[in-house]
């Protein structure tokens, strides 16, 4: 296994494969037919370019032995008592793993054995029963007995989709069992399953269609663009169920199915030939009309091993119509010149930046699609037709793939690669997605340009944030496909990775200056989708519901899981520890005042919250389905855990450094109490109240502001933020007048934080209570602390109002909100009669005061 496809030695396999069996056992108890007849049949799959065949069954050894003269690789079924409820029963359990055991003693070693499946759908009911997690645990446990007994041997579960809740991430691969009879719900599922199985390969282990009720000729047809969309899906293959029509189950012989390729006799269906002529042409289909791609790899000082790795890898592609464009950002050596030994074009320029690199091979490209890629990573051989078949059956403007950490880069590079911060994609469906990282992209050529390009103020990182920000600004959408992988070396030592995590810091602020709106009060990014990446981790999960249908009778049934609190969210964020802080100088403080002490329970708590997160962050990232001793997971699991506590930190530093601080502060123009400002204009053109609000809200944006829109519930249209405490809301009225005229109202409000006031409330109760137990240092303390935080409040929040009043247009502001009600109303209709008579200009603000 090899991400996400199996390989032998360094030969992708793609997996072509039939189910055999089950058969109905002979007099001397063989369950399969006498190898005469195996022979047959093994000659003639191989005839139809089938190289791997699925038992359900444990196969003998002369079995295993003609398919390795066949050159077939056999799924080995370990047949078990799955239908009934085998966890209630302490012998049964034990009788299982034994049979499970001595079932892969027979086959461990063989070079036939492609892999093991433990079990093959276990029913519904069942896991319903039992419970999904002792289901999944018991699993595991005969995943490790097949491991202990043959070690380099890959083990899978055969699932299906009304268990599809189980998590199972020990396995070395994902299979599934697939029965839908319209194409688009296949491929929808498909995206779907492949979304399940994340970085591990996909196979399909049964899928196929009954002839007997539809036709040879409808079975033909559908198995033609079953199988061909499977492996354009990026499926690592697929088992056609099934052989032959002759089928055994439950001692009975299965005579109202005809799944087979061929009949009982072995006599050919028309199925047979499409699946030659298909399997002779995956994963693509040979007259594809491919778009031309230009690879861009941009490099400044790249590590010379990984350089040529890269260049030897995209020389191997296997793709009818590209080029590659080397560009060289400046580096101070001459390395760069052996792009050209391999046939590539080479691109000289002063040191500019990533940016403008990345927009060098752009104008440079030939192709009507540009994909980019990284000097530390190396693609797959069919990289380029996974994005490009995504390109031609979608209108995306974009496509991404995984980035995968290969092996042999050491065990730092392996803690790194668990750790938070690294290349992520972030997806909204399964097919959409709404980031995707800059060493695995790909872009209509047509689409970058009309954008501008790449920015050039990102020298480092963040330019592939700001591309996909930009075109899902003009409402494009961007793809991925699950099997366009490339290989991305991490960094293998700690300071590497943390000097970029700063590097990452200071993208981050970049990227806040050009869209604020992206950001939430304390700077942190706020994603629409689902971030996918290792060294993502909650210890505080919250269980997720199973969809089971009434009386567990749903045909797909999936887990909904919740996303993290706000709780498990905040633990994550470098502010934390600034709580941290509090609550230990809190507690200090009790010296002076013993009631403080109650403090220190909450401070170990914040403190023990991130490095329980990290230590569960660290264990999770030591991959059971790897074998190392007790020092090494130790090893493993301390680096990780140690590079968890310090990502935050570093990142946070770059932020610091590049102006983008903790909490978002605008400074006033005038700084004055915040109060409820109200905003009275007459105009004689007409506008809908949406497009006014508009208005505003681009003006906001353009002073850099977050700005919120009001939800379905909410009686606000756009919320200000100044920071974490505070912020203002605007609400606007529009008065009809007739003939295209109206009196628009605008009203203002400062809206202060629950957090902000429970917190200042504490404090104040707290100050309250040491002074009068007369612990004035504790009383002093805590009320600087508490004047502090309120002084932040009211300056928060006359920020966010004088932004929201600048943002208005023609705007003159009235004193009070009360003043309008009790006073200004008057005057105020009065104007409006005097607009109305043509005594005042059009569009004036109509005010009390010196205007």
């Amino acid at each position: 296994m090899r991400g996400k496809f199996l390989f032998i030695g360094e030969e992708k396999l793609y997996v072509r494969g039939v189910t055999y069996g089950p058969f109905r056992p002979s007099q001397d108890g063989a369950e399969y037919p006498n190898p005469a007849r195996v022979a047959q049949d093994f000659e003639a799959m191989v005839a139809a370019g089938i190289n791997a065949i699925r038992t359900y069954n444990v196969p003998p050894r002369w079995f295993l032995d003609a398919a390795q003269r066949a050159n077939l690789r056999v799924m080995v079924g370990l047949p078990w008592e799955q239908h009934v409820t085998f966890l209630d029963d302490s012998r049964t359990v034990r009788a299982i793993e034994a049979r499970v055991r001595e079932a892969v003693r027979k086959c461990a070693g063989h070079p036939a054995v492609m892999c093991y499946a433990v079990a093959n759908e276990i029913p519904a009911g069942i896991v319903r029963w039992l419970g999904g997690r002792r289901v999944e645990r018991f699993i595991e446990k005969l995943y490790r007995v097949v491991k202990a007994e043959d070690p380099e041997g890959l083990v899978t579960y055969v699932n299906f989709p009304t268990t599809e809740f189980l998590e199972l991430p020990f396995l070395d691969f994902f299979c599934f069992n697939v029965y839908l009879e319209s194409r688009d719900a296949f491929e929808a599922y498909l995206a779907r399953l492949q979304t399940l199985a994340g970085d591990r390969p996909l196979l399909l282990a049964e899928i196929g269609l009954d002839s007997r009720r539809n036709g040879e000729k409808a079975q033909a047809d559908s198995l033609e663009w079953q199988v061909r969309s499977a492996f354009v899906g990026g499926c690592a293959g697929a088992f056609v169920f099934s052989w032959t029509d002759e089928w055994h189950r439950g001692g009975y012989e299965i005579e109202d199915w005809d799944f087979g390729l061929t009949r009982r006799d072995r006599s050919p269906k028309l199925a047979l030939d499409v699946m030659r002529r298909v399997f002779a042409q995956v994963p693509f289909p040979p007259k594809t009309n491919w778009p031309r791609i230009s690879v861009i790899m941009c490099t400044y000082n790249g590590n010379r091993k990984w350089l040529l790795e890269c260049f030897r890898h995209l020389e191997k592609i296997d793709y009818p119509n590209y080029e590659v464009i080397v560009v060289d950002d400046g580096s101070t050596d001459r390395f760069t010149d052996c792009a050209r030994d391999f046939g590539f074009r080479l691109i000289r320029t002063p040191n500019s930046g990533l940016g403008n690199a990345r927009n060098t091979g752009l104008f440079a490209a030939t192709g009507e699609i540009v994909a980019y890629i990284d000097d530390d990573a190396y693609p797959d051989p069919d990289w380029l037709k996974y994005l490009a078949a995504v390109f031609l059956h979608s209108d995306f403007v974009g496509v991404g793939g995984p980035n995968l950490p290969p092996c042999g880069d050491g065990w730092v590079a392996d803690c790194v690669a668990n750790s938070p911060g690294g290349p992520i994609h972030v997806m909204l469906t399964d097919r959409e997605a709404e980031h995707i990282p800059g060493c695995n992209m790909a872009y209509r050529k047509s689409a970058l340009l009309e954008i501008g390009g790449f920015d050039e103020r990102f020298r480092v990182a963040g330019d592939d944030v700001d591309v996909c920000w930009s075109f899902q600004k003009r409402n494009w959408k961007l793809g991925f496909s699950p099997a366009a992988v490339v290989w991305h070396h991490r960094r293998n030592s700690v300071r590497t990775y943390l000097n970029q995590q700063r590097g990452y810091g200071r993208a981050e602020a970049l990227l806040e200056k050009k869209w604020p709106e992206k950001y939430n009060s304390a700077g942190h990014v706020s994603w629409a989708g689902r971030v996918y990446g290792n060294g993502f981790f909650t210890i505080l999960p919250r269980a997720g519901r199973i969809y089971q249908g009434i009386w567990g009778t749903a045909p797909f049934q999936r887990l909904y899981g919740p996303t993290p609190g706000w709780l498990s969210c905040l633990i994550l964020m470098p502010e934390w520890f600034l709580i941290v802080g509090l609550l230990a100088l809190l507690t200090g403080l009790g010296y002076s005042w013993k009631p403080l002490f109650l403090a220190a329970p909450l401070s170990l708590f914040a403190l023990g919250a991130p490095v329980a997160h990290a230590v569960a962050s660290g264990i999770r990232a030591c991959p059971s389905r790897r074998i190392w001793n007790f020092l090494e997971k130790v090893r493993v699991i301390g680096v990780t855990t140690f590079l968890h506590l310090l990502q935050p930190l570093a990142r946070l530093l770059g932020r610091i450094r590049w102006g983008l601080t903790p909490w978002r502060w605008v400074k006033a123009e005038s700084p004055s109490l915040p109060r409820a400002n109200s905003i009275v204009l007459w105009s004689e053109v007409w506008h809908a109240a949406q497009d006014r609000l508009e208005e505003v809200e681009s003006a906001l944006k353009q002073l850099g502001v977050v700005v919120r829109r009001g939800g379905d519930f909410d009686n606000w249209d756009l919320e200000i933020r100044s920071g974490l405490l505070g912020s203002a809301r605007l609400g606007m009225v529009a008065e009809e007048h007739g003939q295209g005229r109206q009196l628009v109202r605008w009203r203002v409000s400062p809206k202060c934080s629950e957090i902000g006031l429970v917190v200042l409330s504490t404090l104040i109760a707290i100050s309250v209570g040491a002074g009068t137990a007369r612990a004035w240092t504790a009383c002093a303390a805590v009320a600087t602390m508490g004047l502090l935080l309120g002084l932040s409040v009211l300056q928060e929040c006359e920020t966010a109002m004088a932004l929201a009043l600048r943002a208005i247009p023609d705007r003159k502001v009235e004193k009070s909100s009360a003043q309008l009600v009790s006073g200004h109303f008057k005057r105020a209709t009065h104007a409006v009669r005097q607009s109305m008579e043509g005594r005042v200009p059009v569009n004036q603000p109509i005010v009390e005061g010196k205007d």
